[in-house]
């Protein structure tokens, strides 16, 4: 398969935003200090690419998509005055949390799915995917810390995803989990707040471990810059339904400016 350009007048563009931008004259991002960002919010695939020769029902999977998230993302967004920035397109497609040419960008199978229209991918195929869907992605992010920077606003860099309840036969039992590396002082805080709610369980870099090779949202936009930020992952069956998504919106959208009044910034 070659092709010259990949996404068409048809196809949706890869970012999608909600809420105030700091790269909008007059709005400065609003007065949260929270930067939304979701790279796996969506699941459309290129028309020039088809199905990928995968099921629909296998695309509806965590697979394809961090099920649930866009809907509690947006919830939450809506409720703190936030800037939602999102990923339109599916991770199958290509994972905008991973560093280009990382062996899980474009994935060839994933929790025991074959990914047919991801083999024999030639230099330029990889590389459409990358310039088309993963650079205006994380170019739009880039664009508005730099905004909120030069504003002088604070910012806090939070990276919503969600996980499934069982992968590859073994069974999960955090509600969420905060992943940290480097200057992770907010998301601890997160994390201690979200363990003092009755009835959760909450992983600390679990079910996933925040690392330079395993990420790359929150160390290059956060941990580069130096930006306080949270990596947070919610059990996707407790955000499968709206009710769900809202009692999480509700939950984070208390819990985040408590921890964030207490940093003294």
């Amino acid at each position: 398969m070659n092709m010259t350009r990949l996404l068409g007048d048809e196809d949706p563009s890869p970012v999608v935003e909600f809420g105030p931008s700091a790269t909008m004259p007059g709005t400065h991002g609003g007065d949260s200090p929270f930067l939304f960002v979701s790279d796996h919010a969506g699941r459309a695939v290129p028309q020039r690419l088809g199905d990928l020769g995968v099921a629909e029902e296998d695309r509806a999977r965590h697979i394809a998509w961090d099920i649930g998230i866009a809907g509690m993302g947006r919830a939450l967004a809506r409720q703190l005055g936030s800037l939602l920035i999102e990923q339109a397109y599916s991770r199958l497609v290509i994972d905008c949390n991973r560093a280009p040419g990382h062996p899980t960008s474009i994935v060839r199978e994933s929790d025991g799915t074959q990914v047919p229209g991801n083999l024999d991918l030639s230099v330029e195929d990889e590389g459409a995917r990358v310039e088309e869907i993963f650079h205006p992605y994380h170019n739009r992010i880039a664009t508005e810390l730099s905004a909120r920077r030069a504003a002088g606003l604070p910012v806090v860099v939070v990276a919503l995803h969600s996980f499934t309840p069982e992968m590859n036969g073994v069974s999960r039992p955090w509600h969420a989990g905060v992943l940290h590396n480097r200057n992770p002082a907010f998301g601890l805080r997160v994390r201690d707040f979200l363990a003092r709610e009755e009835g959760l369980v909450i992983g600390n870099n679990e079910p996933y471990a925040l690392t330079d090779v395993s990420d790359y949202t929150i160390p290059t936009h956060a941990e580069g810059r130096g930006l306080a930020y949270l990596e947070l992952e919610v059990r996707q069956d407790l955000i499968a339904t709206e009710e769900g998504q809202r009692e999480w919106a509700d939950r984070l959208a208390r819990i985040l400016p408590q921890a964030w009044e207490g940093m003294g910034v």
